[in-house]
């Protein structure tokens, strides 16, 4: 049995208690939270200190706090000479203090509370210092994960900036367009399936082959409608800075 201590209550951390719950060879023995607030059927009470110095022995250490807080975390850890890495998708393994082993352990997804995920399809990147060490992190993401992934830190930077196109872009993109349904009495519902087709597609088409639109086609009469009915600055803007990308993408290298 794999012993690990989860450092953090956040998000990540609440996701990975649960993913780690479900296999049969690995207990979180114990969380460590400042605020002492996780919720009885994430984990007991029992299991959860506020006392950084109360950590108990483990074969792992998984540090999920904001990226702002790793190095002081890392730093008052109690102990030498132990695994501990970060959750993080953009911070260097070496921000990890240097009194113990250091790795990555991120998991490439989105993650809200209260909103159930399916870890086995989840990417877990992993990094660390030296290749046992790897090869640990490595069985311990394939207990909750069919997806374990040695990542460097660049990549694993290029990767979470990749994710804030794809994911946090697009659904402010979703806000944008459910305001404007909103505003003009339609249901948002009516745009599920054409936000469907459109992940869908890229399963078996590359982005650029999955475009469509005005922008593509350049069709400027459609566009400078779509500006002149947009009464939003910020909104207006967006769709101009959108539509060029498009539009330099596609025509312009025609």
């Amino acid at each position: 049995m794999i012993r690990i201590v989860i450092i953090g209550s956040g998000n990540v951390a609440q996701h990975l208690i649960s993913a780690f719950k479900k296999s049969t060879d690995i207990e979180v023995i114990q969380v460590y939270s400042r605020s002492n607030n996780l919720d009885n059927s994430i984990i007991s009470s029992e299991k959860v200190t506020n006392d950084i110095t109360a950590i108990k022995e483990a074969d792992l250490y998984i540090i999920s706090v904001t990226d702002n807080s790793i190095a002081e975390v890392s730093g008052n850890l109690p102990f030498n000479n132990k695994l501990v890495v970060h959750t993080s998708g953009t911070t260097s393994m070496d921000i990890l203090n240097n009194k113990n082993r250091k790795g990555v352990f991120y998991p490439l997804q989105t993650f809200t509370k209260g909103k159930e995920v399916d870890f086995k399809e989840i990417p877990i990147c992993l990094e660390a210092q030296n290749e046992e060490d790897y090869t640990f992190l490595q069985k311990v993401a394939q207990t909750i994960s069919e997806k374990a992934i040695k990542i460097t830190s660049e990549q694993r930077k290029a990767i979470h900036v990749s994710a804030v196109f794809v994911c946090n872009f697009v659904n402010h993109l979703y806000q944008i367009g459910n305001e404007i349904c909103m505003q003009n009495n339609i249901p948002f519902e009516i745009l599920h399936p054409l936000i469907e087709e459109t992940a869908n597609k890229i399963k078996t088409l590359s982005p650029i082959e999955a475009q469509t639109g005005p922008a593509k086609r350049n069709d400027t009469e459609t566009i400078n409608t779509h500006l002149n009915f947009l009464s939003n600055e910020t909104n207006k803007e967006i769709y101009k800075l959108l539509t060029k990308s498009i539009i330099d993408t596609h025509v312009k290298k025609l």
